[in-house]
């Protein structure tokens, strides 16, 4: 099994995303020396008047070329795409978080799909948030999108209404205007609106249902790729709109894989797996395990006893040491669990107890660190 972290230091990352947007549009200068040289690694060095991220959940890169031929336009564009690598875990709240902020995981503090408050000792889920939690304070710098508009940048932010102004929209994507739809066709209307009006712009559109769909019915299915099918012919609709002085960049926070029903661990069927867990965090294949005072220990050998080859077992510590999350700043560190399960390919962790059936039923999952999951694309297309 894969067990490095992903390669922070040399690879083109999501977090340079948005920076090389802006170098684009001519905004370098909301930037450091750091973030302009790693957003050099992406080779966006056309000037742009608008910049339109398009970040299709779930939509890794491997999937996307082994399923190409269900996909002309996107197709078309892959001869001469780059990838990018997610962060750890490869999973949504992270990856949208780097994308806003241009921070590694450890910095921005959202490493996981459900994380630890040190402050109240309770577990809440980064996606659906917790009214008790001020999202500013769990990621208190500022945006990129915050930083654009205050170099006079118009940003746009196009995407579900539920989201406007509210948990990790407001921690990690908050700036600039929000404009609500419901359907994939309003959405790229709402693109190909901003993309006319004149102005420096940058236009973000997210679209999260191929992710839903993986999960419900798995990457393998006929519905992941009619649903694959359906997000290419509306992005061909918004790619015949552009202005010859826009850039499109489409990309993904995360790949996927199936994991069978029969090749998880159900944390309900195994006490020895409870005993010494006072929380548990993440998500199937990337597992915060938060231990009892003194337990860590027997906690430790038990999940590595049961797991065996099928996922890494790590202390927090040793996570930190090896460069999981990237630097960590101490505010963030008790956040990350006292252990860390990180599975391999086609195995996953469940709590029957604790998960609601319909986080049980699913099929396709993400978190971990294979090729799969890390590797996300970067498509480009000049209007």
């Amino acid at each position: 099994m894969r067990t490095a972290p992903p390669d922070y230091a040399s690879a083109a990352l999501l977090s340079d995303l948005v920076p090389a947007a802006a170098i684009a549009l001519g905004a370098g200068g909301i930037l450091d020396d750091g973030a302009r040289s790693r957003a050099a690694r992406l080779g966006l060095d056309t000037e742009a008047r608008v910049a339109v991220v398009v970040l299709i959940d779930g939509m890794g890169s491997r999937l996307l070329r082994d399923r190409a031929a269900h996909a002309p336009f996107l197709r078309g564009l892959l001869s001469g795409a780059g990838t990018l690598s997610a962060g750890f875990p490869s999973t949504t709240a992270n990856s949208l978080s780097s994308l806003g902020t241009g921070m590694l995981p450890g910095a921005h503090g959202v490493m996981g799909y459900r994380l630890l408050d040190p402050s109240r000792d309770v577990v809440f889920n980064q996606l659906t948030w917790d009214p008790e939690v001020d999202p500013e304070a769990w990621v208190p710098d500022a945006t990129l999108f915050e930083r654009l508009a205050a170099a006079e940048v118009d940003v746009v932010s196009l995407g579900e209404p539920k989201f406007a102004g509210r948990g990790l929209n407001q921690a990690s994507l908050r700036g600039g205007r929000f404009r609500g739809s419901q359907t994939l066709a309003e959405r790229i209307a709402h693109a190909r609106e901003e993309v006319r009006r004149p102005g420096r712009r940058l236009v973000y559109l997210y679209w999260g249902a191929l992710d839903r769909t993986g999960h419900v019915h798995g990457v393998d299915s006929w519905e992941w790729l009619e649903e694959l099918e359906h997000l290419d012919g509306q992005l061909s609709e918004l790619a015949s709109a552009l202005p010859p002085d826009v850039e499109l960049l489409v990309t993904a926070d995360h790949g996927m894989v199936d994991v069978p029903h029969g090749a998880r661990i159900d944390l309900a069927d195994e006490p020895d797996l409870r005993s010494g867990v006072r929380a548990v965090g993440g998500e199937p294949r990337a597992v915060h395990l938060y231990t009892e005072p003194g337990a860590q220990d027997e906690v430790c050998a038990a999940y590595r006893s049961a797991v065996g080859d099928r996922a890494l077992v790590l202390t927090r510590g040793d996570a930190i040491a090896q460069g999981f999350f990237g630097p960590v700043r101490s505010a963030n560190r008790e956040r990350i669990g006292d252990l860390l399960v990180v599975c391999d390919d086609g195995f996953g962790i469940v709590d029957s107890a604790h998960d609601s059936p319909a986080a049980l039923a699913l099929v396709g999952h993400h978190g971990g660190i294979t090729e799969r999951e890390l590797d996300i694309p970067l498509l480009r297309l000049r209007g």
